[in-house]
């Protein structure tokens, strides 16, 4: 019958190295016990492939971080059996650890933000320790960060700004999923465009890492939607016909540089100059130049 070890995977380093840590729940009451360990990753959806197993009285095993049976970006498992010695035969049902996943995370791990202004806070956390490879190394793995727009068949700017174009993930003890994180916000681009809502990707990669168990690994995407939001449009154009936010028209006639616009929210003004662009009957201005700050 199931005996209740309930395994869970736990990060540690040992000797500086990354290994996995499957823990399960000893029967103390109960005679000697052997316990086997399957420990596996998950190759596709669905499906694991065995990567290690051993046999031991200890209530724990453990599974070092390789880069080859066991890589970053891999979900590993552990599956616990018990017996008595002796009676081999005679095995307890085996329990499953939950799939335990070893590399970058994202949280949220999506984003759907407005185009208005606001800052949202995207954590970058590694769920293993940060291990140094020398003495003169300086703990820590940078990671570049990019943008990339995915909601139109040609290439265009990114529809998202971050806060920094790279973030440096420095060690700190594991603590729930966490042994490293750091944050980053994400703002929608207003772009006054009627354009729809659209999708962009958010891409992280480690730089020149010196430890190997980081090398040629490439961290999932965080996909951010961005909803598209009613932009105000005003006009000053020709001998200048003025069209104001609300619909109000008029036309300007006066020479010199005026205010055309000024938000009362943010630093961001507009100023027109006008000039006498050659009326014979009466005085005509026409737009000659424009700053916007």
């Amino acid at each position: 019958t199931s005996l209740a070890l309930r395994p869970v995977i736990t990060p540690e380093l040992v000797q500086g190295r990354v290994h996995l840590k499957c823990s399960y729940s000893p029967l103390s009451p109960e005679p000697p016990m052997l316990y086997r360990v399957l420990w596996s990753r998950l190759s596709s959806p669905g499906k694991r492939e065995q990567v290690h197993h051993e046999t031991t009285p200890q209530p724990f095993s453990y599974a070092e971080m390789d880069g080859t049976n066991l890589r970053l970006g891999d979900t590993v498992f552990c599956t616990v059996t018990a017996f008595r010695r002796g009676s081999a035969e005679e095995q307890s049902l085996p329990e499953d650890s939950k799939g335990f996943y070893a590399g970058i995370k994202f949280l949220p791990e999506s984003l759907e933000i407005a185009e208005d202004g606001k800052e949202h806070v995207l954590t970058v956390l590694s769920t293993v320790p940060i291990a140094c490879p020398g003495q003169d190394d300086s703990c820590k793995i940078t990671l570049e960060l990019s943008t990339e727009d995915l909601g139109s068949q040609a290439p265009g700017p990114p529809d998202i700004a971050l806060s920094a174009c790279q973030v440096d993930l420095l060690p700190e003890p594991c603590s729930g999923s966490s042994c490293a994180a750091a944050r980053v916000t994400v703002t929608a681009v207003t772009d006054f465009a009627q354009d729809g809502n659209r999708v962009s990707r958010l891409s992280a990669r480690p730089v020149a890492p010196r430890d190997r168990l980081w090398r040629d690994y490439t961290p999932g995407d965080v996909k951010v939607t961005v909803r598209d939001l009613p932009t105000g449009n005003c006009y000053s154009f020709t001998d200048p016909h003025i069209i104001t936010f609300d619909g109000w028209r008029y036309d300007s006639n006066k020479i010199g540089t005026f205010l055309l616009c000024r938000s009362e929210s943010r630093p961001f003004e507009v100023h027109v100059r006008q000039w006498d662009c050659g009326g014979h009957r009466s005085a005509t201005a026409c737009n000659c130049g424009v700053a916007a700050q």
